[in-house]
Formats: C-alpha cells, sequence, structure tokens
C-alpha cells in the first residue's frame, strides 16, 4: 500500500507562546486547537499552524531551521522508502506518541527540520 500525503503544517519559533497565540487569534483568525507552554496548535477553515517555543540561544535558535510537518496516511512506506535513501536512520520512527502519533523526523542539508506525521 502506498502513502498518501495529506497536508503540510508549518511549525514556526516563538519566544512568548501566550503572547502569540493571542496575537494568531485576534490579528488572523486562527484558534486554538490546544496549547502548552512549549508548543501551540492553531486552525483556520482546514490550515493548521504550529508555534515552538525557543530559547534564542546557540543550542535552541529562534531563527534558525524551521520546522515542517508533513501529515500522511499510512506512513510506514515512506518511512522504509527514506530509510533506504539513507535520509532517515531505522531507529527514528516513533509509534503511538503520547500526543497521538506515529511520526519520524530527519534534517535537510540547511538543518531544517522535517517531520513525516500520521495521526493514530
Amino acid at each position: 500500500m502506498k502513502t498518501t500525503l495529506l497536508e503540510i503544517a508549518p511549525v514556526l519559533p516563538s519566544q512568548d507562546i501566550e503572547r502569540d497565540v493571542v496575537w494568531y487569534n485576534e490579528k488572523v483568525g486562527f484558534g486554538l486547537v490546544q496549547k502548552d507552554t512549549m508548543y501551540a496548535v492553531l486552525k483556520r477553515d482546514h490550515l493548521c499552524l504550529h508555534l515552538q517555543w525557543h530559547a534564542d540561544t546557540a543550542d535552541d535558535p529562534l531563527l534558525g531551521g524551521s520546522v515542517i510537518r508533513i501529515v500522511v496516511k499510512n506512513i510506514r512506506p515512506i518511512f522504509e522508502e527514506l530509510v533506504a535513501r539513507k535520509a532517515v536512520r531505522p531507529d527514528k520512527l516513533r509509534l503511538s506518541t503520547p500526543w497521538g502519533t506515529n511520526e519520524f523526523g530527519f534534517f535537510d542539508l540547511n538543518k531544517n527540520a522535517i517531520f513525516i506525521v500520521e495521526d493514530v
């Protein structure tokens, strides 16, 4: 069975999750789906936007590489393909995460983080 690509969800850096959730709601019309002190998910119609807190240090840059989440149906075929292409190590697939996904991630040549995610 083939993997179906469903959507892409950008993850934007934030220095203040509370402030930024209010801004995105008031200024851009994105409603809150879920939030904690380090991460928030916002949605408007069928668009999803994620905010992730960063410390703005050398080890955790606020404006370092970006993060994207590609949501799929049937994650295993694309995981196996990317392992075969040596883009991902075989130990990177996380099944049944506490936040309800199967997922794996890797970095491109510019240190952009790419996560492939399947809701469970």
